[in-house]
């Protein structure tokens, strides 16, 4: 699969819409067998072996699969975590210990998601060792273009406050044809670390941490 270029005057819309058809276009066997790369590439990976809480998602919209890394990591004694809307209105994540016994609900965007309560959710999100992002595009700078709603980055907003940190390491999950030459950003864009496709590991030119 060979990335999807835009030039500086294709706007964030326009190139948000073309990645996600192209990612409709995907046949089972092309997902099946690109997820199982990058779980591959993943788990070999000394930052997702040494990581003991990770929050991973559900697939939706053409989104690269994760189940099988999910599986992988509760063989592995991991505890796993599932991002869920936080309160009405506040476009924030809560992000929801995970197991094979969790039941799980439709959100508002028809994506499942853990049925929660205060009580159950994580109650701080720098206790999280790593976090596996979904995304739209990405480029080698660690910048990043989701489905527009901001929520990842409203809910990491407290990271741009520091000049380094330890965690949660940002990883951000694609096929390889979703990376771009260069991104526009924005002042409230919170940077990756890294990005994981089928093809590669890219560890992002402006990461904090090297892991």
């Amino acid at each position: 699969m060979s990335p999807l270029w835009f030039n500086e005057a294709m706007d964030t819309k326009a190139l948000r819409q073309n990645i996600r058809n192209k990612r409709r276009t995907l046949s089972d066997s092309e997902r099946e067998h690109a997820a199982f790369l990058l779980c591959e590439r993943i788990a070999a990976s000394r930052t997702f072996q040494q990581s003991k809480h990770i929050a991973f998602y559900l697939a939706n919209d053409g989104e690269m699969d994760l189940s099988l890394l999910i599986k992988h990591a509760w063989q592995q004694g991991k505890k796993c975590y599932l991002p869920v809307l936080a309160e009405p209105n506040t476009q924030r994540l809560w992000f929801i210990p995970y197991t094979p016994a969790t039941k799980l609900k439709n959100n508002r965007f028809d994506i499942p998601e853990p049925l929660h309560s205060h009580k159950t959710r994580l109650q701080k999100t720098l206790s999280l060792d790593l976090i596996l992002m979904p995304l739209v595009a990405f480029d080698l700078e660690g910048n990043r273009v989701g489905m527009g709603g901001g929520f990842y980055d409203r809910s990491l907003a407290f990271l741009r406050q520091r000049k380094y940190w330890h965690k949660p390491n940002l990883l951000g999950i694609a096929y390889e044809f979703q990376k771009q030459e260069q991104l526009e950003t924005n002042q409230w864009d919170i940077p990756m670390q890294a990005i994981a496709t089928e093809k590669c590991l890219y560890l992002s030119n402006k990461k904090k941490h090297t892991s």
